[in-house]
């Protein structure tokens, strides 16, 4: 339970992560300003936060089930909180899907979806009448930089997160009548496990209904590109915690939060040319004319480009 002056911050997706180490960090506040409910879908995985969390769980970090693509499932856990009152809630709960379109089912389509836009609109619904009934409360959504910008063989997971863009886009003008507000944290390459995995695990894959020139090009172009990208300019877990603990601290927040400075002149592109060719045509010479360029490139910024700077955090104010 909160204790006065606390503020309650609700975070979805925390068995690993992003939201792991945003729930730590917050949790861990030196001035003890949050009470953070952890939540994820099956209560088995919550070692690795208990552990991260130390001396604090169970103090100014609790934890409680919750499956975002359930509507039960959110009901239950909102009623669970005292009062309902809820000051900040962060939705990180998110799924990846990666590879050639032609060899993805739509059932696997709707699952992405289901989690990543229907999820977050469920806990939005579910929390928002009670904050602008208090008039006063912050919803952070956990975008991406795909949300910005499609990325070739990301279609659907690019699609999940414009869709939510567009969607807390709307609700952000409705919210500021009733004093919430309303914020999207998009990084863009983060280090996780899920990330690893997912990487390794789609260039064993086979890929039924794709023909093998774009298999080749999606693991021989693709693939080696990403991970390039990825060396390069990756974040932590720990820097998008920073950021996010920096945006909800602010006294003005900021409506878009790119977390990765680098990233800055590519989301640009697509809104230097209103045809859209600009950016477009950038990305296929970027992959298919100019890979070789481009893996020097990363390369070259991964040994001068300082730690310091890869990781770079936003600064709200």
């Amino acid at each position: 339970m909160a204790n006065s002056g606390q503020k309650v911050v609700l975070i979805t997706g925390c068995s690993s992560g992003i939201g792991l180490r945003i729930a730590v960090t917050l949790a861990r506040d030196e001035k003890k300003r949050y009470h953070v409910i952890a939540t994820m879908r099956d209560l088995k995985k919550k070692e690795k936060l208990v552990e991260a969390a130390g001396d604090v769980f169970g103090k100014t970090l609790t934890l409680l089930p919750l499956d975002v693509c359930s509507d039960e499932s959110v009901k239950t856990c909102i009623d669970s909180v005292k009062d309902r009152h809820i000051d900040i809630l962060i939705n990180n709960a998110g799924v990846g899907l990666l590879g050639p379109l032609e060899s993805i089912s739509i059932e696997e389509m709707k699952k992405v979806f289901e989690t990543n836009f229907f999820g977050v609109v469920r806990m939005i619904k579910e929390v928002m009448p009670d904050m602008k009934k208090r008039r006063s409360g912050h919803i952070v959504v956990m975008s991406s930089v795909m949300g910005l910008q499609g990325v070739v063989f990301n279609d659907i997971y690019t699609a999940s997160k414009f869709a939510m863009e567009g969607f807390c886009e709307s609700m952000a003008v409705q919210l500021m009548k009733f004093n919430v507000r309303m914020s999207m944290i998009e990084p863009g390459p983060v280090h996780t496990e899920f990330e690893t995995k997912m990487m390794d695990d789609v260039a064993k894959m086979e890929y039924p209904g794709a023909d093998a020139d774009t298999v080749r090009y999606f693991k021989d172009v693709y693939l080696p590109s990403s991970i390039d990208i990825f060396e390069a300019m990756g974040q932590t877990p720990e820097d998008i915690a920073k950021c996010t603990k920096k945006v909800i601290e602010s006294s003005s927040p900021r409506f878009r939060n790119l977390t990765n400075s680098l990233y800055t002149p590519i989301v640009a592109l697509k809104y230097a040319d209103e045809t859209g060719g600009l950016s477009v045509n950038t990305f296929y010479n970027l992959l298919f004319n100019f890979g070789p360029l481009m893996h020097i490139t990363m390369s070259i910024l991964k040994c001068l480009t300082c730690s310091c700077l890869r990781r770079r955090t936003i600064s709200p104010n």
